[in-house]
């Protein structure tokens, strides 16, 4: 029998091709994955357009994944160079890619991008139509909000972020909310916030969700509901906006379970580190277990330049007390699009905060590679560090740029070194430091 989507292959007990590969990755059984598929506690974002893809599952209690965005935009780059970022991205380890482009012929990068990629693929929709009909914000219409998505599914990406929670109710609410320091901060969220308030309608994303559910049912779309109202600074953290919004959010989670669509729900954003274990349980609870999307989460505002740091800080705790997914950011977030480097600096990061995370919440044969490199570190075997390393040119990079006279040292202790002489003594040599 054909099943439309994975969640309904995995509510009827049928083992998917794709659930066999993301399985094998995350080194467990299939069976048990199929069961956490089934009851939306983890995803496989897999459009049914995307051929190439190389299947991951998303879920709490699975390795942590990372999530690299790129893009056209109207100041600054091409086509040729965001594919290369794809290609880098890739490379070093991104297990998805969001394409938020917003100028220049986007549904022929976007096909360029499923056609050439391996990497689960999303996008932001409500950026496009603005680009693809070429119209004033307040012109677009409600059906081509719901096209927008559907162009979005036909061309193979795997998951749509879709802000559908921020609705007339909430709007009021917001308004009401005098003690925000930076409003809106998402891009998708201000501007179906201003088409609301310019035309007066209901946000179509959720006076038509079930329209949008057969989208996503069609091209088995996996639903990532936007967080429009997420804080864009700590002193926004945790206010009434975001929980409401995270209410609605639980609301179209169940709508879209019951339609065999698979969910995935996002979160902050800016955030103390005092609140990030208390919201990840906010999330589970409201939301029912839906795997959690996070931007960061960012845990202090004074840091540009360095954001891939306060994202690596809030992400690694947001993962251990629940996040699924982190949303990377990078040192040029806030400051302009990153480039190349800018991109690696913010993969790296994030590599490490899921990594740590994946440590502290047990997952299976995690802390296997720190212990491959705690013993390549104690026989001092550089090429086996450099080889190990998160970022091996970078290592490889630091080691050569200052050689001591002993090989197996380096600059910063030399004959002090204590992995060196602990090894000679326990092998029943003399221990001999010459400070002249």
């Amino acid at each position: 029998m054909l099943y439309c989507t994975q969640q309904e292959a995995a509510k009827n007990g049928f083992v998917t091709e794709q659930m066999k590969e993301a399985a094998r990755y995350e080194g467990i059984d299939v069976k048990l994955l199929m069961e956490m598929t089934a009851s939306g506690s983890a995803v496989i974002p897999a459009n049914k357009n995307h051929k190439n893809l190389k299947p991951r599952a998303i879920g709490e209690k699975l390795k942590t994944k990372i999530n690299v965005n790129l893009g056209i935009s109207k100041d600054s780059s091409s086509q040729k160079e965001e594919l290369e970022k794809a290609r880098l991205a890739v490379e070093l380890g991104a297990d998805a890619i969001m394409d938020l482009s917003t100028s220049g012929d986007t549904r022929a990068f976007r096909r360029q991008l499923a056609q050439s990629s391996t990497a689960v693929l999303g996008s932001v929709p409500i950026y496009d139509a603005l680009v693809f009909f070429k119209k004033s914000l307040k012109s677009i219409t409600p059906k081509e909000w719901l096209d927008t998505a559907k162009m979005h599914a036909q061309d193979g990406i795997d998951f749509l972020t879709i802000h559908a929670g921020l609705n007339r109710q909430s709007v009021q609410r917001f308004k009401s909310n005098k003690e925000r320091l930076t409003n809106i901060v998402s891009r998708g969220g201000s501007l179906m916030f201003a088409w609301m308030e310019m035309t007066g309608f209901e946000n179509p994303f959720y006076e038509y969700f079930d329209e949008l559910l057969e989208i996503c049912r069609e091209y088995d779309i996996t639903l990532s509901l936007g967080d429009a109202c997420r804080p864009g600074s700590i002193h926004d953290a945790s206010d009434a906006s975001q929980i409401e919004e995270l209410i609605t959010l639980g609301e179209l989670t169940k709508r879209a379970w019951a339609k065999d669509v698979q969910v995935i729900v996002e979160g902050p954003g800016h955030m103390p580190l005092n609140q990030i274990e208390a919201n990840m349980k906010i999330q589970k609870s409201l939301c029912h277990g839906a795997p959690f999307y996070v931007l960061g989460p960012l845990v202090t505002d004074i840091a540009p330049g360095y954001d891939h740091i306060t994202s690596a800080i809030g992400g690694a705790l947001a993962a251990w007390h629940g996040a699924a997914f982190l949303c990377y950011v990078t040192p040029a977030e806030h400051l302009r699009l990153p480039n190349m480097e800018d991109m690696k600096e913010g993969i790296i990061a994030s590599k490490i905060a899921a990594h740590a995370a994946d440590i502290a919440k047990g997952v299976p044969n995690a802390a296997q590679w720190d212990n491959q490199m705690s013993k390549a570190r104690q026989r001092v075997d550089w090429e086996c560090m450099f080889n190990l390393a998160i970022d091996p040119e970078k290592a490889r990079s630091y080691r050569e740029a200052s050689k001591p006279e002993n090989e197996d040292t380096c600059s910063m202790c030399g004959e002090f070194c204590s992995m060196r002489n602990m090894n000679k003594i326990l092998n029943g040599e003399s221990v001999d430091i010459n400070i002249v």
